[in-house]
């Protein structure tokens, strides 16, 4: 299995909102969203007036899941929600591909995209995420990527669901 990386395009979006509508993912992910919130949400990220980046995760080179990253400290009501320093990037993402769960490949793109993408940036010290403290799979993913759990907290953005902040430090 050859994992990459290719930057979300507008053109992807009916893709991304088929993915969103799947079970596996909304269980996790969001609230069903409809085209156009789908777009709402998503496109002024690829154009560029939002500060974060959207990646489609190939697998031997078709779309097979999403994944995002920000500077942490953009975002200054989840800075202050996670209590983390300057220089942190954050991390999301599925695998929209229901046959692709289970094998290894969440963990295998976050090690590649924390390497290729997010630590190429050499201000960025560390990397963190918030899974779904129920979503065990997501947990054992960052897990085997290196990722530690450092603390659980309730977010208040997400219904007051439980989290578990998980982090890989550089």
């Amino acid at each position: 299995m050859r994992i990459g990386f290719r930057l979300l395009m507008a053109g992807d979006l009916p893709l991304l909102y088929e993915w969103l509508q799947r079970e596996h993912v909304q269980r996790w992910w969001t609230d069903r969203e409809t085209y156009d919130e789908v777009v709402q949400h998503y496109l002024p990220t690829i154009e560029g007036n939002r500060p974060t980046d959207l990646y489609l995760i190939l697998s031997d080179d078709r779309p097979a899941g999403f994944i995002q990253t920000y500077r942490v400290s953009d975002y200054p009501e989840y800075r202050e929600l996670v209590a983390v320093e300057d220089n942190v990037a954050g991390v999301d993402l599925f695998v929209a591909e229901l046959e692709l769960t289970g094998r290894g490949l969440g963990s295998k793109a976050l090690s590649r995209f924390v390497v290729d993408i997010i630590f190429s940036d050499p201000e960025i010290h560390a990397c963190i995420a918030d899974p779904d403290a129920e979503n065990l799979a997501s947990l054992r993913a960052f897990e085997k990527a290196g990722f530690r759990v450092v603390r659980r907290f309730v977010d208040p953005n997400d219904h007051d669901r439980l989290h578990a902040l998980v982090r890989l430090d550089r």
